[in-house]
C-alpha cells in the first residue's frame, strides 16, 4: 500500500497496515505524530475507514470537538489496529453514519 503525500520514512524497517473506523457522529481527525520525520493526519468522517500505513512504534492520537476546538480524545498503538488481510476490515453491512442509542440493535454471532 502506497501513500503518495505521507508515506512512511524509508529508514523504518517493520511497517504496519492499519485500520481505524471513526464509529461516532462527530468528525474525527486521526494524527501520528510520535515517528521521527513524518507527520500524518487525516480528517476522518462518521462511520468512515480509514487505511493506512505506519511504523510498528507509530501511536494514533484521535482529536474530536467542535468548531475551532479540539480535544485528544484517544491514543491507540497502531499494532493494536493493525490489519492482516481485507478479511479484517469493516463488513459492507456496517452503517456509514452510527445510528442513534434508540436505534441500535445487538448483533448476536
Amino acid at each position: 500500500m502506497s501513500q503518495i503525500l505521507d508515506s512512511v520514512p524509508e529508514n523504518h524497517d517493520r511497517k504496519l497496515v492499519c485500520c481505524y473506523i471513526n464509529a461516532t457522529s462527530k468528525i474525527q481527525v486521526a494524527r501520528i505524530t510520535n515517528v521521527e520525520n513524518w507527520y500524518f493526519e487525516k480528517v476522518v468522517f462518521p462511520g468512515q475507514q480509514l487505511i493506512f500505513e505506519t511504523t510498528i512504534d507509530a501511536q494514533l492520537e484521535i482529536h474530536s470537538g467542535m468548531m475551532a476546538s479540539s480535544i485528544l480524545s484517544d491514543v491507540i498503538p497502531c499494532i493494536q489496529i493493525q490489519i492482516q488481510d481485507d478479511s479484517q476490515l469493516a463488513p459492507s453491512w456496517l452503517p456509514k453514519v452510527p445510528l442513534p442509542i434508540s436505534q441500535q440493535t445487538e448483533v448476536v454471532s
